[in-house]
């Protein structure tokens, strides 16, 4: 799966987690960008991403996160691995 349809399938984690259908994910998109999403969203798109992609992130992975594009970098390389 390439970063592209890593970023798709993440664009409907965010539209169910906000729920909100209009939210068109950008790789330079950070959590200002997007009304809602704080700590406990953050936690909610996690746990969403998880179940989706079939992964886990270890605590370090998630503290490191920097925007959208590297959120989609991470899980990408997840599955390459698996």
């Amino acid at each position: 799966m390439t970063e592209a349809d890593v970023l798709k399938e993440l664009t409907a984690v965010f539209h169910d987690v906000f729920d909100d259908d209009s939210i068109v994910l950008s790789p330079e998109m950070t959590a200002n960008d997007i009304d809602g999403w704080d700590s406990q969203t953050h936690v909610m798109l996690t746990v969403a991403a998880e179940q989706r992609f079939g992964i886990k992130f270890r605590t370090a992975e998630l503290e490191s996160l920097r925007n959208v594009g590297h959120f989609a970098e991470v899980i990408s390389k997840k599955l390459e691995a698996r």
